[in-house]
């Protein structure tokens, strides 16, 4: 699929790495959500992303300046009705995302991609809020975007199978490698990544080793970049507990039953890096987010 015009919905972590990356390969990106500030934060992660490039030396500060360009930042929804893909990144509500569909299915050229970037929810259930549920498809990417290889595509129960080819073809467009999933609760990734933080909390939980030493037995011993405590941290508590739920909902398995210390902490306002503090403290660094301590 060669670049056009990409309308992204949602300018927090994941929109704006995905109107990031799309912009790096030549799309014309609309960077949407419904307050400036939010907007106007998406942006500045854009930026953040391609000064980062610029100062690793894989781009020239002219061609960052002009991947900058291709993104732009809107409170409206109407520019979804000249894109050949809409992709949603919205919080994980289901009826949020119900809502933008049913909203894009009144927009949307009738040729145009619909994807949803949900990490956990229902292709089908998403699907089935626009007219045509068979154009409707998962494309979940991973974050950081720019840095991340993985794309998850996953078909929802009445997605067309040449609606999941474009969903690929975009895909590999952005300069990612596709897997495929069935439309199962988590997915592959996100199953896989909360059963392992889970079980990472519940021995926390129980005593059996430190933070640090859970962290670094998974990064020494499996190879992760980083450990399970670590990236709860970065995924979010609160989002980490809520794709729990969402599994334990989903199976009625007591395996992936919430640790009581991460409800604790959610409760607590604990959340990770957003928040400050998680299983680690975070302090900000200049130019460089945050550092754990």
């Amino acid at each position: 699929m060669p670049p056009s015009r990409l309308f992204v919905a949602g300018a927090g972590i994941m929109g704006a790495g995905i109107a990031a990356q799309a912009a790096l390969v030549g799309w014309e990106v609309d960077l949407y959500d419904v307050q400036q500030a939010f907007v106007d934060r998406g942006l500045q992660a854009v930026q953040k992303d391609v000064d980062r490039l610029v100062r690793k030396g894989k781009l020239t500060a002219e061609a960052g300046a002009v991947v900058r360009g291709r993104v732009r930042g809107t409170l409206e929804l109407e520019p979804a009705s000249k894109a050949s893909v809409i992709m949603e990144a919205a919080p994980e509500r289901m009826e949020l995302k119900r809502e933008l569909f049913r909203k894009f299915d009144a927009l949307a050229r009738p040729e145009a991609l619909l994807g949803t970037n949900t990490s956990s929810l229902s292709i089908t259930a998403i699907a089935a809020s626009v007219k045509d549920p068979g154009r409707v498809v998962g494309i979940h990417f991973f974050n950081p975007v720019v840095a991340m290889e993985l794309v998850e595509v996953i078909p929802g129960f009445r997605t067309r199978s040449e609606e999941v080819e474009r969903a690929r073809e975009f895909a590999r467009g952005m300069g990612k490698t596709v897997t495929s999933s069935k439309d199962a609760p988590g997915f592959v990734t996100t199953r896989a990544m909360a059963t392992l933080a889970n079980e990472a909390i519940w021995m926390l939980h129980d005593g059996v080793a430190t933070r640090e030493d859970i962290d670094t037995a998974h990064k020494l011993g499996f190879h992760h970049p980083m450990g399970p405590l670590e990236l709860a941290d970065l995924v979010g508590l609160d989002t980490m507990l809520s794709v729990l739920e969402r599994l334990y909902t989903g199976f009625r398995d007591p395996k992936y039953r919430a640790c009581p210390l991460l409800v604790s902490m959610v409760e607590a306002g604990l959340l990770g890096r957003k928040s400050g503090e998680g299983f680690y403290r975070y302090e900000a660094t200049p130019g460089a987010g945050t550092r754990p301590s």
